[in-house]
């Protein structure tokens, strides 16, 4: 009984403290989607993290967790999502599963998510957690997300959650037409958010702002 009352209160707090994130850290800083704001409400984001960084989950500041990878900050995801401008029927392919927050927040939005991870025990570990909070609608693979999934294309959205010098062609290959592909360019140092919009054979590129995000990797070193 008292453990279950102590459940209760934690859940009730990490309920009071994701309202709090959505005021404090996103509306304030310009995000005005509904449907994204409702999505970071409910993702439970300490879910994602190990256990001895829970007390810190909501903090607006990437976290480690496994592999040398991190968690994004609240308002990165937040950001990065309504960009995509989600209607709620489209097809996303996520390149960089991570610990699987921004996965959640996507399959909020939208109706299939295509994840990739470089790492099989993070995909797996994410796969496990996306499954304990209730999301039926995500498939995963694990390989070199540069190559995108192009047997399941093409995506209305992309969204690439790592930084090579360049977007990788096969994913402009893999977007819709009139879709949507947001992405970190650049070194370590001097990393640009990007807003890639297609129409026909045209790509229209739009800086968003400055980011700091992991490599991509592929096998045996970095992502050029």
């Amino acid at each position: 009984m008292f453990k279950d009352i102590l459940n209760s209160k934690f859940g009730q707090y990490q309920a009071f403290t994701r309202r709090k994130v959505v005021e404090d850290q996103l509306i304030s800083r310009g995000i005005k989607d509904g449907q994204v704001l409702e999505a970071m409400e409910k993702v439970k984001r300490h879910a994602f993290v190990d256990d001895y960084l829970r007390t810190r989950a909501y903090e607006d500041q990437p976290l480690p967790i496994a592999e040398g990878q991190t968690i994004s900050q609240p308002y990165i995801v937040a950001l990065m999502t309504e960009l995509l401008a989600l209607k709620g029927g489209e097809k996303v392919l996520e390149i960089g599963t991570g610990s699987g927050y921004q996965t959640a927040v996507l399959a909020e939005l939208a109706k299939e998510i295509y994840t990739i991870e470089f790492f099989q025990s993070l995909a797996e570990k994410a796969k496990t957690v996306l499954a304990a909070e209730g999301y039926s609608n995500i498939l995963y693979r694990t390989g070199d997300g540069a190559a995108g999934w192009p047997d399941r294309a093409p995506y209305e959205a992309i969204i690439v959650t790592c930084a090579a010098a360049s977007v990788p062609k096969a994913l402009f290959e893999q977007l819709a037409d009139k879709g949507r592909l947001v992405a970190p360019t650049g070194l370590e140092g001097s990393q640009r958010l990007m807003l890639y919009t297609k129409t026909g054979a045209e790509i229209k590129e739009t800086f968003i702002t400055e980011v700091r995000f992991v490599p991509m990797l592929k096998a045996g070193g970095l992502e050029d």
